[in-house]
């Protein structure tokens, strides 16, 4: 799998992501999770490899907007279909290919990744 960028095109998280990519000459694939939606078996890839608490955004909009019991009760199923509704609740960016999934953009920790 090439490496691939998962988030929503107009975050401002996403556009430091990108920028930072294209500065160091790394290749890349933009997912839109906007446009294309978010595949089942990569977000449960996702949620099992990093937990449900570091891919759902809870400090973002969508999640304070959602039901208190949703968010009491949440864990990786109800994790599953609240991201598939609302895709903007998925901390941006995800970068993934065949050996490592990263959440969220932090530059020296990507450097130590890519390098």
């Amino acid at each position: 799998m090439e490496l691939t960028i998962f988030g929503i095109k107009n975050c401002d998280t996403m556009k430091k992501a990108i920028k930072w990519l294209d500065d160091n000459g790394v290749g890349y694939h933009f997912h839109d999770y906007k446009k294309e939606g978010v595949p089942e078996q990569r977000l449960r890839q996702w949620l099992e490899a990093l937990g449900w608490e570091t891919v759902i955004n809870k400090r973002g909009t969508t999640w304070r907007k959602l039901d208190d019991a949703v968010k009491e009760s949440m864990n990786t199923e109800k994790a599953i279909t609240v991201a598939t509704e609302n895709p903007s609740i998925i901390k941006r960016p995800i970068l993934q290919n065949d050996h490592f999934i990263l959440a969220g953009f932090k530059a020296d920790e990507w450097k130590d990744t890519l390098n």
